[in-house]
């Protein structure tokens, strides 16, 4: 039984490391925040997979702690954000956006098919901490991109979030699905007591 533990959390902090390599690997970069990233959500999703959502949850509460460095670095104290508009900043861009990837292994036990759903509905609700974090705390800076832009907030947090977070949704979803269904790495990665 405490060989066990000792085994999940071991796994569980290889699965944070590599989820960290992965997140500085960007393939794309928002300037005012979020990144196309080289897969960096699916080692949280493969352990919450592996070892249930309990535990997964665990693993990607630390992630977000680890993110929340990283944005840290990135410069999130200066970006001239009020005390209050601080705190819900990290509560739904770090904590909550990367806590919920904990929730991939809710359809573990139905296969590839609850795998790849539980890995996508992790992914999307990340998005929406992020939408709502786009709506609530950023509102609308104006323009988007050269020559659009918009007033309205949920337009914009919609088009700003959704032009990383849909192609980080297509992506871990194809990684997702490759890595299960190769009959080699299947058996290592599929549901463990």
């Amino acid at each position: 039984m405490k060989n066990n533990k000792v085994r999940i959390l071991v796994e569980g902090a290889m699965m944070v490391a590599l989820a960290t390599v992965l997140s500085y690997i960007r393939v794309f970069r928002l300037p005012w925040g979020g990144s196309i990233t080289l897969l960096s959500m699916l080692p949280i999703a493969i352990f919450s997979i592996r070892r249930g959502i309990k535990a997964g949850f665990a693993v990607s509460f630390v992630f977000s702690l680890v993110q929340l460095g990283q944005g840290i670095l990135d410069g999130l104290f200066g970006w001239g954000l009020t005390p209050v508009m601080l705190i819900a900043c990290i509560v739904l861009d770090y904590v909550g956006a990367y806590s919920v990837l904990g929730i991939a292994g809710i359809f573990r036990n139905k296969g590839i098919g609850g795998m790849i759903g539980g890995t996508a509905l992790a992914v999307f609700l990340r998005f929406v901490f992020h939408f709502l974090s786009g709506v609530v705390i950023w509102h609308s800076y104006g323009e988007l991109w050269n020559g659009f832009s918009t007033d309205n907030e949920v337009l914009y947090s919609l088009l700003y979030n959704g032009a990383y977070m849909l192609p980080e949704l297509i992506f871990t979803v194809i990684g997702a699905a490759v890595l299960f269904s190769v009959p080699q790495t299947k058996r290592l990665l599929t549901v463990k007591e």
